[in-house]
């Protein structure tokens, strides 16, 4: 039998009211991304022929959230339902005849092999509908499945137009179908709005298909997580922490250390490698990947970072797009901006911030110092107090730095320059020029002492208090 082909609607066109906010619903970060990109993300793992995506509120803000070009934005003007959302669909799977996996934007936990087990028993069953269900403690806000005593499916109930009996129900519908693309169409154009909400329901294509003797499906999750979806930012708070706790296991049984789980924020697209130790209060952002055997202390705040192996980070550093190679050392209280590469063995100290730097293996900066629009050799030495000045209030300039240069303390650097392989240059000097190799640069100052001064201005002072 050929297999049918598979295609995705995804629906992310409501407010979110209970949400509270000018922002659409599915916009909403969690775990590091846009609420609906979970869902989209999932669904692009099947490896579908074609994904439509429903938008109606802030429809521009949510074409934004996802810069990719595999889907096809539909726009629902005007929000009558699930089941015209659905239907708006229509024309973008027009010469479409597989099956349609149909997703909501807010729920974002529903697991690859859920989908397919949906996927595979719908096919094997030849059924028009396969819907996705759970059994919950409280089935409040969602539709109640209506069974027959000998469990068959008769149909689905929304809350509010459920009796007070068929309220006590606690298999609810999760909102997860799979349909054959030329049932559901045909089906939504006889969907009705004769109900309390007056909208178009997308549940009612089980009761057509029902009605004309089709086969409808269903798949009990157990996870109940699977089918939660986000209506409020405390249920946005729950489904953070519920991933958060996931992705931390799943680190943890793939051999990385979280001194404090429950103070440790991964995002799920990072990566980290065996044996490195993450401490507490961290945050690991972004496509961050950490390589393996390295140690974070804590309070580390990471983003779009590329580390080596065996690097340790200490105490307290913000890390922003920048790569830090095998073995170097960052911290504490230090900052890298984007742009910045550290090479093998480098030494970034307290204090030290380098934006657009690329350091050569073996040199340090280990105190107070600002490295901006540089690039430094190899085994070099930064002193305490250095500043590369690198903006004239009208543009940046940049600055090079060579091989073996030692860098007196409180040393100022005025772009743009090279500083040649085998410099010294004196504490205190302000560099204007360039300067050769193995040179010494520095700037002659006299040094003058004023025996007895502070006696004497004590004295002076004494008369002057009130």
């Amino acid at each position: 039998m050929q297999m049918q082909e598979l295609g995705v609607i995804l629906l992310a066109a409501g407010q979110g009211t209970r949400m509270r906010s000018d922002w659409p619903k599915v916009i909403h970060p969690l775990g590091g991304k846009a609420l609906f990109l979970h869902a989209l993300n999932r669904a692009q793992q099947l490896g579908p022929k074609r994904i439509a995506v429903i938008v109606g509120h802030g429809a521009d803000a949510v074409r934004q959230a996802y810069p990719g070009s595999d889907v096809t934005w539909v726009v629902q003007e005007q929000q009558l339902g699930t089941g015209h959302a659905v239907l708006c669909a229509k024309e973008a799977f027009k010469d479409f005849s597989g099956d349609l996996l149909i997703l909501s934007g807010d729920v974002p936990l529903i697991r690859e092999r859920t989908l397919l087990a949906m996927i595979e028993r719908h096919r094997s069953a030849r059924a028009a509908v396969t819907l996705l269900t759970a059994v919950l403690e409280n089935s409040q806000g969602y539709g109640r499945i209506l069974r027959a005593g000998d469990g068959t499916l008769t149909g689905i109930v929304e809350e509010k137009d459920a009796n007070d009996a068929e309220r006590q129900i606690r298999e609810v519908n999760a909102g997860v179908y799979v349909v054959s693309a030329r049932f559901l169409f045909a089906a939504l154009s006889g969907v009705k709005n004769n109900n309390r909400q007056g909208e178009y329901y997308l549940p009612d294509i089980v009761a057509i298909s029902l009605a004309q003797n089709n086969v409808v499906e269903t798949l009990q999750v157990a996870d109940r997580r699977e089918m939660m979806g986000v209506n409020t930012r405390e249920e946005l708070a729950f489904m953070e922490k519920s991933l958060r706790e996931t992705i931390n296991r799943k680190w943890m049984l793939a051999g990385v250390t979280l001194k404090d789980p429950d103070t440790t924020y991964i995002d799920e697209s990072v990566t980290i490698g065996k044996d490195t130790v993450i401490g507490p209060n961290t945050q690991v952002r972004g496509k961050t990947v950490i390589g393996e055997r390295c140690q974070i202390d804590g309070s580390a705040f990471l983003t779009d970072m590329e580390i080596g192996d065996e690097v340790q980070l200490k105490f307290s550093v913000v890390l922003t797009g920048s790569r830090i190679d095998d073995g170097a050392i960052v911290g504490p209280f230090a900052q890298l901006r984007p742009g910045t590469h550290l090479g093998r063995n480098v030494h970034i100290g307290n204090f030290v911030e380098a934006k657009a730097a690329q350091i050569g293996e073996g040199t340090k900066a280990n105190h107070l110092t600002y490295l901006g629009d540089v690039t430094i050799g190899r085994d070099t030495n930064i002193g305490a107090g250095t500043i590369t000045c690198n903006y004239d209030g009208f543009q940046k300039y940049k600055s090079k730095i060579g091989d073996r240069v030692q860098v007196g303390s409180d040393t100022t650097l005025i772009a743009p320059i090279t500083v040649g392989d085998d410099v010294y240059v004196a504490t205190a000097s302000t560099v204007r020029h360039d300067v050769p190799a193995g040179a010494l640069v520095f700037n002659p100052r006299e040094e003058k002492v004023r025996d007895g001064w502070t006696a004497q201005k004590r004295q002076q002072m004494k008369g002057k208090k009130n």
